[in-house]
């Protein structure tokens, strides 16, 4: 794996929302640290109420995780653009997180319960 990149599987109880409305809710996720980025948890989408997400037409790319779609969250009447990720087909070491879904904290509420 490169260096830089752990990726661990936490029990821990891991809720994302979006005002009142929980988006995810699992003990079942990857935490992914990655040097001095801040650390991210991946959610089974099974785990993930998935009528909330929109599909963005947004790529980006990681040289070492691979490319990364994205999905905005409609919650309340209102959208928040670009919040949600996946690396569908993540380059070999990254094989944990493949078509697992992470947030950026900075923009939901992040909840966990050990």
């Amino acid at each position: 794996m490169t260096s830089h990149i752990s990726i661990q599987p936490s029990t821990a109880r891991v809720r994302v929302r979006v005002g009142e409305t929980v988006i995810a809710d699992s003990r079942n996720t990857q935490l992914l640290t990655e040097g001095n980025l801040p650390s991210r948890h991946y959610f089974p989408r099974e785990d993930v109420a998935m009528k909330f997400l929109v599909a963005s037409a947004s790529v980006t790319h990681c040289p070492h995780k691979g490319d990364a779609r994205y999905w905005g969250i409609n919650s309340n009447g209102e959208t928040l653009d670009d919040v949600v990720w996946s690396y569908e087909e993540p380059l070999a070491e990254m094989s944990p997180i493949a078509g697992l879904l992470s947030f950026y904290d900075e923009r939901v509420t992040l909840e966990i319960e050990d």
